[in-house]
């Protein structure tokens, strides 16, 4: 996720160019023909600009819509750091005995097996489906090291926080972060055993542990149900007719003007097909939010937040520093 200010001109342009190329390169072969044939294949302008506000206002409606996922992404990822610290303090605060030994190493597992969830469910959350972009998340080269991360894979980070045997155990599992949380759930109910927590602790604690699989399920259901393909498809196709009409609208204008020559339909032509099909790419970009793209929730570094946050509540040597910002972008 970039979070500078402002993307700069150039950084647009770069992100979008093959648009604006092909719409030149496009426009350059009407006009050509144009002006090397004695065809009349001019088009009034006034029903392209029909076609084009219908083309604008389903874009918005795309746009929108894509906006509307991100943005709930986004919280939901803002309830999953609260929920985490709220279930850490609880362990931490709500034992019923003085906190011995015994107690202590139960809060750190319970913490710790939180963790592992946390990763598990990014690792989850990363993984390509068909509808997503194609981009490799190892060649993101404006973010070193969470391409770096991502290359060493997520099992010797779980591996900090829980067992070999225990996380084997999950593999062979087709929901790690749904396992992890109902082991959560059974120490929980351990605790509530041996009288280590009353009654209305254990509880609060299962309620929490609800809080969480709810805040994985919307996450799930965003991952997993792609914005409706007739919408995506539709805003693309109708872009392209409309695109493919502008050239010969703008012949119909610059022909008639003693000043404006026709050749000037190949930069307006450009200009208009590149913020067209630059409105499309917002879009569909913003559709997806968690593929490991660069505009995506910054999912990695809001674990990694969480992770320095619960570990300093357990007293942990070599904390991970937090993923530092790279070219202005935060993933």
């Amino acid at each position: 996720m970039y979070v500078k200010r402002h993307y700069s001109l150039w950084m647009t342009i770069r992100w979008s160019r093959k648009s604006l190329y092909y719409g030149l390169l496009y426009a350059s072969s009407v006009t050509l023909i144009y002006e090397l044939t004695d065809l009349e294949f001019t088009l009034p302008w006034e029903p392209i600009s029909v076609i084009g506000i219908a083309v604008a206002f389903y874009l918005g409606f795309k746009n929108n819509s894509s906006y509307d996922r991100m943005w709930e992404a986004r919280k939901i990822w803002g309830a999953i750091v609260n929920d985490s610290r709220t279930f850490a303090t609880a362990i931490l605060t709500l034992m019923k005995t003085n906190p011995t030994e015994k107690v202590v190493k139960i809060q750190k597992e319970l913490i710790r097996r939180h963790l592992a969830w946390l990763l598990a469910l990014q690792n989850v959350l990363r993984k390509k489906r068909t509808w997503e972009h194609n981009e490799d998340p190892t060649k993101l080269g404006f973010a070193p090291s969470f391409c770096e991360d991502y290359k060493e894979g997520i099992d010797n980070e779980i591996l900090q926080y829980i067992s070999a045997e225990e996380y084997e155990f999950y593999k062979t599992k087709s929901n790690i972060p749904s396992q992890l949380l109902k082991k959560q759930a059974e120490a929980i109910q351990l605790l509530e055993a041996e009288g280590l927590i009353s009654d209305f602790k254990h509880v609060w604690l299962h309620q929490i542990i609800g809080k969480l699989y709810d805040n994985q399920g919307m996450c799930e259901r965003i991952k997993n149900f792609p914005l409706p393909r007739q919408y995506a498809s539709t805003a693309l196709w109708m872009n392209y007719v409309f695109c493919a009409l502008i050239p010969f609208g703008l012949l119909n204008i610059f022909q008639t003007s003693s000043v404006l020559h026709i050749w000037l339909t190949i930069p307006f032509s450009g200009l208009i097909i590149w913020i067209f099909f630059l409105m499309d790419r917002i879009g569909d970009y913003s559709e997806n939010p968690f593929e490991a793209a660069y505009n995506d929730v910054p999912i990695s570094s809001i674990t990694r937040a969480i992770e320095i946050d619960l570990r300093e509540m357990i007293g942990d040597e070599n904390i991970p520093e937090p993923y530092p910002v790279e070219n202005g972008f935060l993933m």
